[in-house]
């Protein structure tokens, strides 16, 4: 089969199409063929090898995280999903692989698409709806009356977890340019900030939570605009000790992350707040309570655009450039 595979690490020419064998399920996995999958921006990190110490993948393997399509067969044990079934899922750490015609799923990462959805839409939703849900409904338990600043309200995750946030009960703010300031309105966002023309932290007090996707200045930026007891929640790191702990990293990792995180999380305590790092894990039994506000129309996927599989490589370029509104998605169609 063909598929797109990272042969090396390295910032520029790591991907490339080959054939690639196809997949066997083993126990508990299910063999999807795929019919969309959607570009993130963890796809060219991991290709350029910046996640080499939290995530050891070995050149070569096919790159990927998003997929929907169609069950073509099931391994055993295997009993929630049959040949037939429309089904998305972000492919678990290790298991990844989702730029090809096929790939292999454990079962507990799966979950069915919606009635009404395309596959295109269903594949833009799984790394960034559980990203968002891991955050604000797990990780932040946000309910009604609480503000939320959602930082590049514009993007992947941050359309999605706006529409979350909202339906959550809160005053939701965020950050964008000023081409999308009424864009992200129509999201939901109660507060807009453009970027361009202002400094957040300039503007917004008070808040309970902040969801941060841009890396440590803007997170540190980041800290001034939260409540005492608030928390700042980041997905583009410094990854901290207590994670290095929830993914049993050795000492030395451990003593990494530590000082990576350190400056941030004085920072916080010094304003009585705390930081946590968020690194979202695939979870169908999640993906499944997405599909439910995405069927009731509570949540809508934002897709870019749509390109053939062969230009997988032009997709990773356009989410690289950081100037995509939503998601971008590759097509088998």
């Amino acid at each position: 089969m063909k598929a797109f595979v990272v042969t090396k690490y390295a910032k520029e020419g790591a991907v490339r199409a080959e054939e690639w064998p196809e997949p066997t399920p083993e126990r508990g996995e299910v063999l999807v063929r795929v019919e969309a999958a959607s570009v993130n921006p963890l796809d060219s990190k991991l290709a350029a090898g910046e996640f080499k110490a939290l995530l050891p993948y070995k050149p070569s393997f096919v790159l990927g995280h998003d997929v929907a399509g169609v069950v073509m067969g099931v391994g055993p044990g295997v009993t929630g999903f049959a040949p037939g079934d429309r089904v998305f899922a972000r492919a678990g750490d290790f298991q990844i692989g989702t730029f090809a015609e096929q790939v292999a799923v454990r079962e507990s990462d799966l979950a069915l698409v919606p009635a009404s959805l395309s596959f295109e839409d269903a594949a833009s939703l799984p790394l960034v709806a559980l990203t968002a849900w891991q955050a604000l409904v797990e990780k932040g338990q946000v309910t009604a009356g609480q503000k939320v600043l959602i930082h590049a309200g514009s993007g992947g995750v941050g359309t999605i977890a706006i529409q979350l946030a909202k339906h959550l009960g809160a005053t939701v703010a965020t950050t964008t340019s000023t081409a999308n300031v009424e864009w992200v309105r129509e999201l939901g966002a109660d507060v807009v900030v453009d970027y361009r023309t202002e400094r957040f932290e300039d503007v917004l007090s008070d808040y309970d939570l902040v969801l941060d996707p841009l890396g440590p200045d803007n997170l540190l930026r980041s800290l001034s605009v939260l409540r005492p007891g608030g928390l700042a929640i980041g997905i583009q790191g410094p990854p901290d000790p207590a994670f290095a702990r929830r993914i049993g990293a050795n000492p030395v990792v451990r003593l990494v992350m530590r000082l990576l995180s350190r400056k941030v999380r004085k920072a916080a305590r010094h304003r009585g707040v705390t930081y946590s790092f968020l690194l979202m894990r695939a979870d169908g039994s999640q993906l499944a309570e997405i599909a439910s506000l995405v069927q009731d129309g509570t949540i809508r996927p934002v897709v870019d655009r749509v390109l053939p599989f062969d230009e997988t490589l032009e997709a990773l370029r356009l989410v690289d450039g950081g100037r995509v509104k939503g998601k971008v998605v590759v097509t088998m169609s």
